[in-house]
């Protein structure tokens, strides 16, 4: 059960971050009529995860719901700490 709350608050993280940058692009105006419709669709597949995964955690399908979490917590911890890993070590990149 413990493991289902860690992913779900990564999840809660990441659903963050990009609504942060979605309404970030709205107010400057890179969110346009072009590309509404892919914000849309990440939009919405980020709502489907978290809310899928509370209504398969109240339906005892807890195991299942762990997995369509790590579908997005997954990559989200490994971008952090590929970035976590280029804070700590300063690369050179030429």
């Amino acid at each position: 059960m413990i493991l289902f709350w860690v992913l779900w608050g990564i999840d809660a993280v990441i659903s963050l971050v990009v609504l942060y940058f979605f309404f970030i692009g709205l107010v400057d105006g890179s969110v346009s009529s072009f590309n509404m419709g892919l914000w849309v669709m990440i939009l919405l597949g980020i709502g489907a995860i978290m809310l899928g995964s509370l209504w398969l955690k109240s339906n005892d399908y807890l195991r299942i719901a762990k997995i369509v979490l790590a579908i997005l917590a997954v990559p989200g911890l490994l971008y952090a700490l590929f970035m976590l890993m280029i804070i700590i070590t300063k690369p050179r990149w030429n």
